[in-house]
């Protein structure tokens, strides 16, 4: 039996088109997780003791306000990741590197955001002694579940085009709020010092 090379090859069926609707585990599995991070650090914090301290960095002259520090430089990078996220769906003009701009102010937002998190959970725990407190406990441990879901959401197909926005608007929100209540708390209690 001889084979043509130059035969005509048998093309692959053609992909079924996709219908019906969505798989929900593309929602469930996020919210999930989000779910899970939160509340195993909101457990973590209250079963664990409070060490005290957890770090610090020479020339600073408390945990409380390298954390202040640390927060307010991972608000600011959190910022830019709004206006860049702005100016990649077309709603602010801006350059062609805007969502490389986005994804890197987002990782350094992140890597210094983890630091703050480590402190507060390790050294304070989670406190609830008065409503400032129990705000940052709470919306603390709710970030970093709100932010697992919009890593995993990232990964996913098929979105809903408002899906990213509406959890990137909230992650970004409930930093704000995180914020308010520990940084800016230490600032103005405590001046702005180093």
């Amino acid at each position: 039996m001889t084979v043509d090379p130059n035969a005509a090859t048998q093309a692959f069926p053609p992909p079924q088109p996709a219908h019906g609707r969505p798989n929900p585990a593309r929602y469930l599995v996020p919210a999930l997780v989000a779910a899970a991070v939160a509340v195993g650090f909101g457990a973590y914090g209250k079963v664990h003791d409070p060490a005290g301290t957890a770090f610090n960095i020479a020339g600073f002259s408390s945990t409380g306000a390298v954390k202040s520090w640390l927060a307010t430089v991972a608000f600011a990078f959190a910022l830019i990741q709004v206006v860049s996220a702005l100016m990649v769906y077309g709603k602010l003009p801006g350059p062609s590197w805007s969502a490389v701009l986005h994804r890197w102010s987002g990782r350094i937002a992140f890597l210094v955001s983890v630091p703050v998190a480590v402190h507060c959970l390790y050294a304070l725990g989670y406190q609830t002694y008065e409503s400032r407190v129990l705000w940052h406990s709470l919306l603390g441990c709710f970030f970093f579940g709100a932010f697992s879901a919009k890593m995993l959401l990232l990964r996913s197909e098929r979105l809903p085009g408002w899906l990213l926005p509406i959890v990137g608007g909230l992650v970004f929100a409930v930093l704000t709020v995180i914020w308010l209540t520990s940084a800016l708390w230490f600032f103005r209690t405590f001046g702005v010092t180093t």
